[in-house]
């Protein structure tokens, strides 16, 4: 669902883009998210949380708030930079496969033969899902291969924390709170900021704010309650196939023959990636 969320996300980021500059379009739609979830904080997380649990998701709202901001910044700089979106979408979908290394340097745990096969299969996918025409590295790749870095330091601050206890939606609400308010820091003194290019914007704001961040994000992190760091990597690499699907239906895009094999091997993979590996005695 994170992934559907996020892959039709696309649209409005590109409808946005045409309004707002990068941290205007961030800067409200995490504010709007982390407004939105308030009223459910309220209704389904009233009761206060353990001094423990609310020190670690104040913590985890901060880190995880910061690397949200830098790597969101990254993804919509680098997509001004780059020729096409396509580019961009591959660039910043390699975390698939920097999450299962970064877990083996840092922390010493091994994946799976199936998830590492499904990995390479998805990266596979992505590449011919994402990619036209000549490759040549640009100022853009370089922001967003920086970014994919941080995406897989956001997933991996999230499954840190919330093996160590936290409060899913107050954890989820602090970090677009933090993330919102650093980009509308950024968009007051690098950007112009018009309330006519924010009402032109409008319905792309709030489908990036209530849904792409409010939703996704949330859902995000209590899915990865239980889903292993690699595996939620792979599941939510989909979203450039959900991506290519909305600009099929909105955009009016065209998919070529490489599309639609790229998209058997991004499914391939997150197949494979479920299958259980052999648990050591």
């Amino acid at each position: 669902l994170v992934a559907v969320i996020w892959g039709f996300a696309f649209v409005a980021q590109v409808v946005g883009a045409e309004e707002l500059s990068c941290m205007s379009y961030n800067g409200i739609r995490f504010t709007l998210g982390s407004v939105s979830l308030i009223p459910v904080i309220m209704i389904f997380s009233r009761k206060k949380p353990e001094k423990k649990v609310a020190r670690n998701t104040l913590i985890a709202s901060v880190c995880g708030g910061i690397v949200l901001f830098i790597a969101s910044d990254l993804q919509q700089w680098g997509v001004q930079f780059t020729e096409t979106a396509g580019k961009a979408g591959f660039i910043t979908g390699l975390y698939i496969v920097l999450v299962p290394i970064a877990q083996l340097i840092l922390f010493r745990k091994s994946t799976p033969l199936t998830v590492w096969i499904g990995a390479v299969s998805a990266v596979c996918g992505l590449y011919l899902l994402s990619m036209t025409g000549a490759y040549k590295v640009e100022l853009g790749d370089i922001l967003l291969i920086i970014g994919a870095f941080f995406w897989t330091a956001h997933i991996l601050i999230i499954d840190h924390f919330n093996e160590t206890g936290v409060d899913a939606l107050r954890l989820a609400c602090g970090q677009f709170a933090v993330c919102g308010v650093l980009n509308l820091i950024g968009a007051l003194i690098f950007e112009p900021l018009t309330i006519t290019a924010v009402q032109s914007a409008l319905l792309p704001l709030l489908y990036g704010g209530l849904m792409s961040v409010g939703v996704a994000y949330t859902l995000q992190i209590i899915g990865q309650r239980d889903a292993e760091p690699t595996t939620a990597s792979i599941i939510m690499s989909l979203e450039s196939l959900f991506s290519c699907v909305g600009g099929v239906l909105f955009l009016h895009e065209i998919m070529a023959p490489s599309n639609y094999i790229g998209c058997v091997l991004m499914l391939t993979g997150t197949v494979l990636a479920q299958i259980p590996g052999k648990k050591k005695s």
